[in-house]
């Protein structure tokens, strides 16, 4: 048991049971109440509210029912169990429909009901800490949108709340699925321009033919099938904010057109005869490294320039553990009340689970993970084995894998970096992090290895390419 007393109400109308159930929880380290009717049961309770009840259920004045009825109207918390002769069970049944923690059946068994009532301490403890998730929740969610309260997350708010007011560009970067459109929203909710237009466009959703149209809209009879005038998402973020997401995606004949929006602030319309002027606030977001992109040529630097204004570094999850309970709950509650199910509470086993995996899809597969339990679990506490695959597995039995005696230290070195690439989905980042060397140690590695497969390949093209084996994606 914990450092901590706790305490057990024990109601019966019956003297000899009082006093030999009294005598184990004493042993036990409790501070044990007594009373011998349903009514004087729900006046102790009032006046000293117990960690534990444990009541008969045959009483007179006031039965277990009843009793149990009451002690939910004052403390919806309570955890109480049914003590029941064996021709009573179908009313112990129906107090636990009603609320009970459980039931045990006479004679009682001392081991039986000493490991029931710390059980049930072990399920009030759950329930509080659910609780203490979902009012924090409350509290963080108000009013931002950003569940979190790590230093990481901090830090990333603080520099949120100084930007927001300005006018200034800003360049939001982090891995997929770490909420960079929540970071754009944020900016301009806390903006002077929260009650204009926010308008999102994914620059990665529609090809180069599109652009243009998309972006700048386009005159009446610009083009075949133009049968009416379309309004670009330029000109619908005016006096608002507009956000291009997957900046890094756009071709650079595309790029040129933006950087030239960017510089003159207008907007010409497909088969318009004349500029029209933009007011807007300019976000952008990308998972790549922009910089590296300059570099080989894939982004143009002038573009680079403007939006790199200020920049937004969206940690990824595994930087931000503290967070994972929080976030658990908050995706918990939405779907189960968007399914229509009881909410569910989460294991201690499952938020270890949790804090313990690499999440390489970051908050979006948390978030997936949280939607499929609220379908699949079958409640209402969430187990380990309600998790996905990947993140039971993972941390249960999927942290090793054998290496055949007498392999030679080349291709153990090839085989760890492979394995490990694969159970990071290819972030080469968390690979490198977790294999404790510095992510151009991982590039060059994969480098020699690919070399390797290519020499191998001329002299016998059938052995896996490491881009096979490791079946990773540019």
């Amino acid at each position: 048991m914990s450092e901590r007393a706790y305490s057990i109400l024990i109601v019966d109308d019956e003297k000899g049971n009082i006093e030999s159930l009294g005598r184990i929880f004493q042993r036990e380290g409790f501070e044990v109440f007594t009373a011998f009717d349903g009514r004087e049961g729900l006046e102790q309770y009032r006046q000293h509210p117990t960690d534990i009840v444990l009541c008969d259920v045959m009483m007179p004045q006031l039965d277990g029912l009843d009793l149990l009825k009451a002690l939910k109207a004052v403390d919806p918390h309570v955890q109480v169990i049914m003590v029941t002769a064996y021709g009573s069970i179908d009313r112990a049944v129906e107090a636990m429909r009603r609320g009970a923690y459980d039931f045990v059946t006479k004679p009682l068994k001392r081991r039986d009901i000493v490991k029931l009532v710390q059980k049930a301490l072990e399920n009030s403890a759950l329930l509080l800490e659910n609780q203490s998730l979902r009012l924090q929740i409350k509290e963080l969610e108000t009013p931002g949108i950003i569940v979190g309260k790590s230093a990481a997350l901090r830090h990333m708010l603080h520099t949120i709340r100084q930007v927001a007011q300005s006018p200034a560009t800003v360049l939001i970067q982090g891995g997929s699925g770490t909420g960079k459109e929540l970071v754009a929203r944020e900016l301009h909710r806390l903006s002077p321009r929260a009650d204009k237009n926010f308008i999102a466009v994914n620059c990665a959703a529609f090809p180069e033919t599109l652009f243009d149209s998309e972006l700048f809209g386009y005159e009446k009879g610009a083009f075949t099938g133009a049968n009416s005038t379309k309004i670009g998402r330029f000109e619908l973020a005016d006096g608002g904010t507009l956000f291009l997401d997957e900046i890094g995606e756009l071709a650079l004949p595309m790029q040129v057109k933006l950087l030239r929006v960017l510089q003159e602030r207008q907007v010409e319309r497909l088969g318009g005869t004349h500029p029209i002027k933009i007011n807007i606030r300019l976000l952008a977001a990308t998972n790549r490294d922009l910089q590296a992109e300059v570099a080989e040529g894939n982004f143009r630097q002038d573009l680079f320039y403007r939006l790199n204004v200020v920049a937004i570094d969206v940690p990824p999850l595994r930087e931000r553990v503290e967070d994972i309970p929080l976030l658990a709950q908050h995706f918990l509650q939405k779907y189960t009340q968007e399914f229509n199910r009881p909410m569910l509470q989460l294991s201690p086993e499952s938020v270890n689970l949790l804090r313990k995996h690499a999440w390489p899809g970051n908050v979006r597969e948390l978030e997936n993970a949280m939607e499929r339990a609220a379908v699949l679990a079958p409640g209402p506490i969430l187990q380990p084995t309600d998790l996905p695959t990947e993140i039971y597995e993972s941390q249960t039995k999927g942290n090793f894998f054998v290496i055949p005696f007498g392999t030679s230290l080349e291709k153990i070195e090839r085989l760890v970096i492979s394995e490990t690439l694969r159970r990071t989905g290819g972030d080469k980042k968390l690979a490198a992090e977790l294999l404790k060397i510095s992510p151009r140690t991982i590039y060059r590695k994969i480098d020699s290895f690919q070399e390797e497969d290519e020499t191998r390949e001329e002299e016998d093209p059938k052995p896996p390419s490491l881009r096979q084996e490791l079946d990773l994606k540019k």
